[in-house]
């Protein structure tokens, strides 16, 4: 842990993570009772008069009410914009919506957005804070484990498009992050459950104590305590920080954070998003390895340790999609450049690097990955 990260139980916080960007510096609040005081955190990253609370059908009637008092107790006018739950509705026509809400608000560029719920409201939110007048503040509050452990970190934002998902978007940091764990009491097992695959793969990516706790200690199994899940959850904040850090604009090694996500994508947009993001990386993740394994490319065992722990989360480890109907969505990933895909290998348990291959050598790695687990 950096000098100036700290935990302050005192105050209900497991962990204050700051993130230190060429663009931006703010910090993640991850704890037990973070929402309690979002008013007074907003207030002092962000100042402003006004702020619009973006949320989705699902997440609004949990905690855009709560939110909302805590602002109106901050000294701001509040506004909430509400757009119909599901990944479906992360495109262009929602995302105009948004910003007509926006300007009817007539939210100024000192003021602040609120994107409240999971992966897809942080991402779509964030990318209509990076728009609205050229670029106001975002406060990203993640409800989903998924987005606490990733999306709602880096600045990352997008919308998907009838060719693929995330390609149309934009580098915005938030001014600042609060993940309260108490809200994944409302989260349904199997929601919960998706989102551990990002969890397992940073353990994969940079932390090897982590992955074996993981394995050994489902973070998804019933009466998990919300201190260890804070406990996880910051730790995850961590690893995609130092990443982010080293590599705001994703030139080099942030693309390591997509490990499991070249196939994990075509698998997700195969299944017309039916099935989830992280259950998606989870099989990705597990195809990659075990072809890697074969290629010589990763060390020996890994590929099965790595079934390990999906399994032990109740994660797809392989997919059933044909191998053509694979390549033809991970072709349009935005990792390819031109007859080229790069993607992240993982070497061993808590390393991985960056492999420019041929599409002839992703269609190997399909081939090899792919439909061969023992499910």
């Amino acid at each position: 842990m950096s000098t100036s990260e700290r935990h302050t139980h005192e105050e209900g916080f497991e962990s204050v993570i700051p993130v230190r960007t060429a663009s931006r510096s703010y910090d993640v609040y991850v704890g037990c009772d973070v929402l309690g005081r979002v008013g007074g955190l907003v207030r002092a990253a962000t100042g402003g008069e006004a702020a619009a609370i973006v949320c989705d059908s699902n997440v609004g009637p949990l905690y855009a009410s709560r939110v909302e008092q805590s602002l109106v107790g901050a000294g701001y006018h509040v506004s909430t914009i509400t757009f119909s739950a599901g990944e479906q509705h992360k495109r262009l026509g929602t995302l105009e919506i948004i910003l007509e809400e926006l300007a009817s608000c007539e939210l100024s560029r000192t003021d602040v957005l609120v994107a409240l719920g999971g992966g897809v409201t942080g991402d779509m939110a964030g990318l209509a804070a990076a728009l609205y007048l050229r670029g106001i503040s975002v406060v990203q509050i993640p409800t989903s484990l998924l987005a606490m452990v990733d999306s709602s970190v880096g600045g990352k934002t997008a919308v998907d498009l009838a060719a693929g998902k995330n390609l149309a978007g934009a580098f915005h940091q938030p001014s600042l992050v609060l993940a309260d764990v108490r809200c994944l009491h409302t989260l349904s097992h199997d929601l919960l459950t998706d989102s551990c695959g990002e969890v397992i793969k940073h353990g994969v990516l940079a932390d090897p104590v982590l992955f074996d706790e993981l394995r050994e200690k489902p973070i998804n199994a019933s009466g998990y305590p919300d201190q260890d899940l804070a406990r996880v959850v910051a730790r995850n904040v961590q690893i995609k920080r130092d990443v982010v850090n080293a590599d705001e604009r994703e030139s080099g090694v942030r693309q390591t954070l997509n490990l499991g996500h070249t196939l994990g994508h075509a698998i997700e947009a195969a299944s017309d998003y039916r099935l989830g993001h992280g259950s998606s990386v989870a099989a990705g993740l597990c195809c990659v390895a075990r072809a890697t394994e074969v290629l010589g490319w990763t060390e020996p065992g890994t590929a099965a340790r790595i079934e390990d722990a999906c399994q032990a989360h109740g994660l797809p480890i392989d997919t059933s999609l044909s191998h053509d109907t694979i390549r033809r969505y991970a072709i349009h990933d935005k990792k390819r450049h031109g007859q080229t895909v790069n993607l992240v290998v993982p070497t061993r348990i808590g390393a991985a690097q960056i492999r420019t291959i041929t599409l002839h050598q992703l269609d190997e790695v399909i081939r090899l990955g792919c439909g061969t687990a023992e499910v």
